[in-house]
Formats: C-alpha cells, sequence, structure tokens
C-alpha cells in the first residue's frame, strides 16, 4: 500500500491565536514579540489602545507575523528594530506562550479525533499518517485532510494548511506552498515540476551553511541537486549527508510517523530586552531565576516526567554562552529543588559581566511515579556535577537565593 503522510502546519499560529482575542486587528500588520509592556491598555470607552512597532526601543526579535506585516519584509527571528523600519505602523504585542499551549493542545485533539496516527512536531506542527484512512480513495486523501481542517477550525477558530505526499520529507514542503488555509497534494510524477524549481534550502535539512555551499558549487534548486552527481556531493559533504542529499533532492524518505518520542530534557529561557547585571540587577534577576525554575516544574508537572540533571544556561553581553549541570540524587519536579540544583550551578559560573539570556533546563528524565528507588540522600540532594572540570572557576552567585 502507497503511504499517504500528511504535514499539518497552523498559519501565522501565534498572531492567529492574538487574532482571536483582539479580532479588531484582523486584516493589519501585526507583529508578536514584545514584552509584557506592550499589553493592550483599555480605555474609559472599553477600546483598546495597542503599542505600535515604530516606538519600540529595544533588541528584542519577531516570534510571528501577520501575513500582512509579512508583506513588508518582516519574518520570524527578525530584530524588532529592524522590522519597526520595514513595517513601523504595526501593532506590536508580547507573546503569551500560555495561551498558545492550551491551542496547540486543543488542534492536536481534534486532529486526533479524525486521524490517530500522529508525530508531534512541537507547538504548531504535526505529522500525520493516513495510509490507512485512505485506503482504497481515488482522491489522494483530500476529503480526509478537509475532514481534519473543518475540524481543527471548528475546534479552535484557526486555520491551518496541509501537504500530503507518500512521505514526510515531500510533505514538509507542500504544507508550505499554498498558505495561507492551504492543502497541496503532490504525487510522485508531480516532482520534477512541484518541487524541483524551489530552492534547495526548502528541504527540511538543509540549513543557511549547507545551503550556501551548495551555492558555491553552482547548486541553487531542489532539481539542480537532482541532477548533481552523487560522487560529487559525497567528496564535498562527506558519505552520510551527500547521499541524504541526492536521496532527498529525488523526494525519497522511509521515515515513519512517530506516535511518541521521550523527551530528553525540559527547559525555559528567556533572553532580556536589556541587558541585567549580577549585582545591580540582583533582585530582578533573582525573581527572573526562580519564576524559570517554577516554569519548568510547572512544564514537568503538566507533561509527567521527572529528571535528575540540573543545568543552566548563561549567555553573556559579549555572546559568549556558557552551561552547567549537576545530577542529584532523585528524580524530582518540585520547583524548590530545581531552584536550590540550579543555585549550586550558578556558584560555578563567573558573574562579572552584564547578561543577555537566562536557562534553566532538567534532563534524565522518567515518568512521573517510575522514580528511581533505593537512593541514599535526601531528595534534592546535589550529588556530583555532570561536568566537573569547570567546577574550580565559580564566583558567588550575586542573585541566588539560597534560602
Amino acid at each position: 500500500m502507497a503511504r499517504v503522510i500528511a504535514h499539518l502546519d497552523m498559519d501565522a499560529f501565534y498572531a492567529s491565536v492574538e487574532l482571536l482575542r483582539y479580532p479588531e486587528l484582523r486584516g493589519q500588520p501585526v507583529v508578536i514579540g514584545g514584552s509584557r509592556r506592550h499589553h493592550p491598555v483599555s480605555g474609559a470607552d472599553g477600546a483598546r489602545a495597542f503599542a505600535k512597532l515604530g516606538d519600540y526601543a529595544g533588541r528584542g526579535v519577531v516570534t510571528t507575523a501577520t501575513y500582512e506585516a509579512r508583506a513588508f519584509g518582516v519574518h520570524s527571528g527578525m530584530g524588532l528594530m529592524k522590522s519597526a523600519k520595514l513595517c513601523p505602523q504595526a501593532v506590536l504585542l508580547p507573546a503569551d506562550f500560555d495561551e498558545y499551549r492550551r491551542y496547540s493542545r486543543a488542534f492536536k485533539a481534534a486532529v486526533t479525533e479524525i486521524a490517530p496516527v500522529v508525530e508531534d512536531r512541537g507547538i504548531d506542527e504535526i505529522y500525520i499518517d493516513l495510509t490507512s484512512l485512505v485506503d482504497g480513495a481515488d482522491d489522494g486523501g483530500r476529503s480526509v485532510a478537509l475532514a481534519i481542517k473543518a475540524s481543527v477550525r471548528r475546534e479552535t477558530g484557526l486555520v491551518c494548511s496541509i501537504g500530503l505526499s507518500p512521505n514526510k520529507l515531500l510533505s514538509k514542503i507542500c504544507s508550505d506552498l499554498d498558505k495561507p488555509d492551504g492543502l497541496t497534494i503532490l504525487r510522485p510524477e508531480d516532482i520534477p515540476h512541484r518541487i524541483w524549481p524551489l530552492p534547495a534550502a526548502r528541504i527540511n535539512g538543509i540549513g543557511p551553511k549547507a545551503a550556501a555551499k551548495l551555492g558555491s558549487l553552482g547548486i541553487g534548486t531542489i532539481g539542480e541537486l537532482a541532477g548533481a552527481d552523487p560522487g560529487h556531493l559525497i567528496a564535498h559533504f562527506g558519505q552520510t549527508y551527500g547521499r541524504w542529499l541526492h536521496a532527498a533532492a529525488h523526494g525519497r524518505d522511509d521515515r515513519p510517523v512517530v506516535t511518541f518520542r521521550e523527551p530528553k530534557s525540559i527547559s525555559r529561557e528567556l533572553t532580556f530586552e536589556q541587558d541585567l547585571h549580577p549585582r545591580h540587577d540582583r533582585e530582578r534577576l533573582r525573581e527572573l531565576f526562580t519564576r524559570l525554575c517554577e516554569q519548568v516544574a510547572s512544564d514537568l508537572a503538566r507533561k509527567g516526567y521527572a529528571g535528575r540533571t540540573i543545568g543552566i544556561k548563561l549567555r553573556y553581553d559579549n555572546f559568549r554562552t556558557v552551561t552547567r549541570d549537576i545530577t542529584i540524587e532523585r528524580h524530582t519536579a518540585d520547583a524548590a529543588t530545581i531552584r536550590r540544583a540550579a543555585g549550586t550551578c550558578l556558584r560555578r559560573v563567573s558573574l562579572d559581566r552584564r547578561l543577555r539570556l537566562l536557562g534553566v533546563r532538567v534532563g534524565t528524565l522518567v515518568p512521573a511515579g517510575a522514580e528511581h528507588e533505593g537512593a541514599t540522600a535526601s531528595a534534592g540532594h546535589p550529588v556530583r556535577p555532570a561536568d566537573p572540570g569547570d567546577s574550580s572557576q565559580g564566583t558567588l552567585p550575586l542573585f541566588d537565593a539560597s534560602d
């Protein structure tokens, strides 16, 4: 039986969720990426006043934008200051990830009611194996895909785009071809005229560096990549990646839809709009550090995991990034325990420069209730650092509250 694999991608997901909350912004350029101070303010008459992108000052980045803003060249990952020059009239809203996660769970539940074989690929995209549902149908899975789109819209008020093909690689490309609210069905015989004219970077797995290297070899499109000598690709990219490049360009991908994958770690991090100093901004950093630990603990509890390896991530004002981990005796999902262990990690890094980013991570996960038994130390007691070679350089953490 020929496989029928779908890739479903929510259209401008974060922005679309915000438009449900603020319907008066429909049809306007809207950018998501501001801080909490960019929340709309309601006047005495009930009308809401929104922050404008042109008034933004800082170094935040665009999380996402409506298609009206994208028409001006604004895109995810772009600096907000740069995007303000392109579209100063855009409305600027802060990101609300708790709300986005709630809608993410809702749209995935709507899909699984129709097609239960789903691979979760993040907050706004999934793969779906429709093979058994379309067996014998002559529409290539269109009717099932339309039913899924209708279910998502009915349950969430949001629209999505779906790509259908024999495999995950091609469906990922297809879901982006007819956005927004698209449905693209690709058969193997369609590859030369639908896929080969596209830039090679449209293949998931070809990043900016690989695309630039391909360009230096005179390979700009997927078709040119498909026509390249496999030996030439292997010579420049190595055996494994070179062979994969050639196979991907021909639309070959045997990966199954994986319905469940154990996470390796759960983390939260925050990039500051302005650098914070460990001494002068001690109270603010302490508050943010504690909040990150509490958020990670909440994520662990919600997803049903506990972990033993607790780590931190710091990025200094010179863009140097350091990480430190510690392994505790027993698995935990307790915020206070995570906070204590993360504070221990802070004692092993230098805190003499301003900070751009702060993060907390919990790894070595097991399902909650399946924690290892027989540990001799008290729960949450740090017993050894994961990278002891770096432990000698530590400076007393200026914003770590050990109480």
